[in-house]
């Protein structure tokens, strides 16, 4: 994502649109489609420090508030049509009716923290308020763990870009490689707990999911 804009065409569009930029594209990228919310952030952060043109208070309230907004679109696109069309298709992928109760009762399980931690993941951050949405995760979890990870992941690398100008983009290119590998290495790990606890998942998912629907 990060090779999609560079430093000019950041302080052109920031030129142009203002802090309206920041918000709408990272409003985008955290309701499902595939833009470079984080490097607009981090890029819009050094353009301000360089040039006085722009306050770094609020550039971070705009991409924390793009990133809270464009969530809730997400989660509610998830919500409305995910869980459908994982019905009517997941068996194509080999995701049937007990693979979407075990999704279901994970979310419940640790939605909240799938939701918060994933802001810092480039793929969860466009994925996760989708995946919330259509594994039904309860509406006030989920906007109290995507306020507080999209508050914190609009300061760290906002204020962290700021105070920090040109050296953070090679600390942003490394925390993006250790996103990665964490999240590959996160995904195996989780795999094979799966695996070795299948059943017992899927009984704890269908006793707690029977209760919720009592």
């Amino acid at each position: 994502m990060s090779h999609f804009l560079d430093q000019a065409q950041i302080a052109s569009i920031l030129s142009t649109y203002g802090y309206w930029a920041i918000f709408v594209i990272v409003a985008l990228e955290s309701s499902g489609l595939p833009l470079p919310g984080e490097t607009m952030l981090v890029g819009a952060s050094i353009y301000a420090r360089l040039s006085g043109a722009l306050s770094i208070d609020a550039i971070v309230l705009a991409a924390a508030g793009g990133a809270i907004v464009g969530d809730n679109i997400g989660y509610w696109i998830g919500r409305e049509f995910g869980y459908r069309f994982l019905e009517r298709h997941g068996w194509r992928v080999g995701i049937g009716a007990e693979k979407l109760r075990l999704g279901q009762y994970l979310f419940y399980k640790w939605g909240g923290a799938i939701v918060f931690f994933g802001r810092f993941v480039a793929l969860l951050r466009i994925l996760a308020a989708l995946l919330a949405g259509a594994n039904h995760l309860p509406i006030g979890r989920f906007f109290l763990f995507n306020a507080a990870g999209g508050l914190v992941w609009a300061m760290v690398f906002g204020f962290g870009a700021y105070y920090l100008t040109a050296g953070f983009e090679r600390i942003h290119g490394s925390l993006a490689a250790l996103g990665v590998a964490a999240a590959i290495g996160g995904g195996v790990a989780l795999w094979r707990y799966y695996k070795i606890n299948e059943a017992r998942l899927m009984r704890e998912a269908d006793a707690t999911l029977s209760q919720r629907n009592k």
